[in-house]
């Protein structure tokens, strides 16, 4: 049986007890210590650290909005039997954060170091950190140039190295193509996106 068909039949069986888990899931995450409910203010000046920064702001605040409020039926759902779910998906974009992150922090990404299982709620809030510490370690990157933030994967004894170049066309674009997934996946499990999030200013309109 489809997520959705489910969720329908069982809200049929236990009306009050759907309803209350789904509210529950719909609380905001607003006023927790969560980045990108809205995007950072501009920085002052132009530079490459500071466009780049950016960028994985955008992401930011499109990945916090798209995974808000999500449902354990949004989780599961997928589009057909070959796609990934929404669940596995956001593992995806989990992976990405790090590589992002270790990008800036000068660090190879060694698969021994990955993170255990981490529920979805924990999950969110370490992408989000994540995107956030990337992000700021970029606009305080001064007279660092990009050059120096190469990706770097370690199996083994063995390195790969890519210049800055790939981290945008790479696991970055990769990860804003996957945000969009999610928002569409959620639209198709019943659950849309909040419509007064504005993607252009990076706000929630009143």
């Amino acid at each position: 049986m489809k997520p959705a068909l489910l969720f329908l039949f069982l809200y049929i069986l236990f009306p009050g007890e759907i309803t209350a888990q789904t509210e529950k899931k719909m609380e905001s995450s607003e006023g927790l210590d969560i980045p990108y409910s809205k995007i950072p203010d501009a920085p002052d000046f132009y530079s490459a650290g500071n466009i780049a920064a950016r960028v994985i702001d955008g992401l930011g605040f499109r990945y916090f909005w798209a995974t808000e409020g999500l449902r354990e039926v949004d989780l599961q759902f997928k589009p057909s039997d070959e796609a990934r779910t929404t669940a596995e998906t956001l593992d995806h974009i989990y992976g990405l954060s790090r590589v992002i992150l270790n990008a800036t922090l000068q660090q190879a990404n060694d698969p021994a170091n990955a993170a255990g299982e981490l529920n979805f709620e924990d999950k969110r809030g370490k992408t989000l950190e994540n995107f956030k510490k990337a992000s700021d370690k970029l606009k305080a990157s001064g007279d660092v140039a990009l050059e120096e933030y190469k990706v770097v994967f370690k199996r083994g004894e063995n390195f790969s190295e890519f210049p800055f170049w790939n981290l945008l066309n790479g696991p970055i674009a990769d990860a804003l193509w996957h945000t969009g997934q999610v928002a569409s996946f959620r639209r198709s499990s019943g659950n849309p996106i909040n419509p007064k999030i504005s993607v252009f200013t990076g706000s929630v309109r009143e």
